[in-house]
C-alpha cells in the first residue's frame, strides 16, 4: 500500500503511533492541524506547504512520544518532498512517483513502507488530481520567497502572495498563524 506525497508531508509509521505515540491513533488524528491526513494502515501522511508548519506538527509528535531523527536517521517520523522524497536516511519507507490510473498525463509522488506488497494509492478524503498540488506544484527556495512573492493578505487558513514572476496570486495554505517572512514553501 501507498500514500500520496504532495507539498512537504510528515509520514509516520502506524505501529509507532499504537506502540510510542501518547493516547494513542484517536490522539494523533485529534493533533493534525488540515484535511490532509491519509493513511494505508501501515503508513500516515500529513500535508504542509511551509516548513515551518511541518516542524511545528512533528514537535508537537515528539511531545507526545514520537521520535523524528536519531544519529542522522528517521526513527517513527520521516518529512518527505514533493519532488526529492525523504528528507533524511530512512529505513523503513520508500519513495517514488507513479503514473495515477496509468496516465503518464497524472504523475505524482508516493510512499509505502519498504516492503509493502500492496499496490493500493490512498489520498486524503476528497482529494482529486485535476485541483491538486501533483498538478499545480511550485516550490520556491528559502530565502528566495522575498524575491519573488509578495504578501498580499490572509484568508482564514490562507496566505496570499503576488507571484513576481507570473503577475498572479498565489495560495499557501497554513496550520499555525503566519509572518510574511517564514513564507517559503510550496506555491
Amino acid at each position: 500500500m501507498a500514500v500520496l506525497i504532495e507539498a512537504i508531508s510528515v509520514v509516520v509509521r502506524v505501529a509507532s503511533i499504537h506502540d510510542a505515540f501518547a493516547g494513542g491513533w484517536s490522539a494523533f488524528e485529534e493533533l493534525i492541524p488540515n484535511a490532509t491526513l491519509c493513511c494505508d494502515n501501515e503508513i500516515a501522511r500529513v500535508g504542509f506547504m511551509v516548513p515551518a508548519d511541518a516542524e511545528s506538527f512533528i514537535n508537537k509528535l515528539e511531545s507526545k512520544g514520537l521520535r523524528f531523527i536519531v544519529d542522522g536517521e528517521s526513527v517513527h517520523i520521516v518529512v518527505m518532498e514533493q519532488n526529492r522524497g525523504p528528507m533524511a536516511k530512512c529505513t523503513w519507507a520508500e519513495f517514488g512517483h507513479i503514473d495515477l490510473d496509468g496516465n503518464p498525463d497524472h504523475r505524482i509522488a508516493a510512499c509505502r513502507l519498504i516492503d509493502s506488497g500492496e499496490p493500493q494509492l490512498f489520498t486524503p478524503a476528497g482529494w482529486e488530481y485535476e485541483s491538486s498540488l501533483s498538478q499545480t506544484y511550485g516550490f520556491v527556495p528559502e530565502g528566495l520567497s522575498e524575491k519573488s512573492l509578495t504578501f498580499l493578505r490572509r484568508e482564514g487558513g490562507v496566505d496570499v502572495y503576488l507571484n513576481a514572476m507570473t503577475g498572479k496570486e498565489v495560495f499557501i495554505g497554513r496550520t499555525r498563524d503566519s509572518k510574511a517572512d517564514d513564507a517559503c514553501g510550496c506555491a
